[in-house]
């Protein structure tokens, strides 16, 4: 897909609408593997100069996110790879598998998440 400011729009809706779902915070997004190489290189670690191999690439420790429009075939694909990243960001201890699949499923069919709580330690008596 070729990225203009329609598009670019497009997306940053998506993200809103689904972070707000997903009761995360809307994260920072990058859209194009110019931009990832732009960031500062602590932020994009790891899958920096990857990126470009992948629809979309999760940075969970800095809430940021890259969905790589040029690389996209199609709207579909597109969507599928937000929510995909968002939910990344939502279910940081969630690796790729059959679990997270179906989160993906819910999340594009509409389904909310709840904020995510950490457990709290505390003293058995």
């Amino acid at each position: 897909m070729k990225l203009d400011p329609e598009l670019e729009l497009q997306i940053l809706e998506k993200i809103g609408i689904y972070s707000n779902r997903f009761s995360i915070p809307e994260p920072k997004t990058l859209l194009t593997t110019k931009q990832v190489l732009d960031a500062p290189k602590e932020m994009t670690e790891g899958r920096r100069t990857s990126a470009y191999k992948y629809y979309g690439v999760c940075y969970y420790q800095h809430n940021l996110v890259f969905i790589n429009v040029r690389k996209t075939p199609d709207e579909k694909v597109l969507e599928n790879t937000i929510v995909h990243e968002l939910l990344h960001l939502r279910f940081p201890y969630l690796s790729h598998g059959k679990r997270f699949n179906k989160l993906v499923r819910q999340g594009l069919r509409g389904k909310s998440f709840p904020p995510y709580r950490k457990r709290s330690k505390t003293n058995a008596i």
